[in-house]
């Protein structure tokens, strides 16, 4: 598979898990009393729906890679996964409905605490990785453009 049908591929499990996500979303609305989704109810669809047009966006500045094609499906990979992983850990959290905040301490996954180095250490690779990845074709980008 090549970074640019990587990219689409993403999208299209992006949007639809947002779409999905929506309509789990809207039955919490028309179920609750005070017409409400749980918090990452909330967060996993219009996070799915973000980053399916980020990885449209991700897709746009793949021929700019200044990578060979391992290179740049990795530059391109890393960030997805992120991304990815992210809309999971929101719809596990909208499914047990327990926190509004992932980040707060005590770190709660459940009924389980989870140790702050955890949270921590995948908070720095979401950054070093999404940031990073995207910056290599920036790069390319502006290298080639200016």
């Amino acid at each position: 598979m090549n970074a640019e049908t990587l990219c689409l591929l993403a999208a299209g499990i992006f949007f639809l898990s947002g779409l999905l996500t929506g309509a789990w979303k809207y039955a919490h609305i028309h179920a609750s009393a005070e017409a409400q989704a749980p918090a990452y109810v909330d967060i996993a669809h219009r996070a799915s729906l973000l980053y399916a047009f980020a990885a449209i966006l991700i897709r746009e500045f793949v021929p700019y890679s200044p990578l060979g094609a391992t290179g740049t499906l990795w530059a391109v990979g890393v960030p997805l996964l992120f991304f990815a992983s992210a809309i999971v850990m929101y719809v596990i959290h909208g499914l047990l409905r327990d926190t509004d905040n992932q980040l707060r301490k005590p770190h709660v996954l459940g009924r389980r605490h989870m140790p702050g180095w955890m949270i921590a250490g995948y908070m720095v690779a979401l950054t070093v990785g999404e940031i990073g990845g995207f910056a290599v074709l920036f790069y390319g980008f502006v290298v080639a453009t200016f």
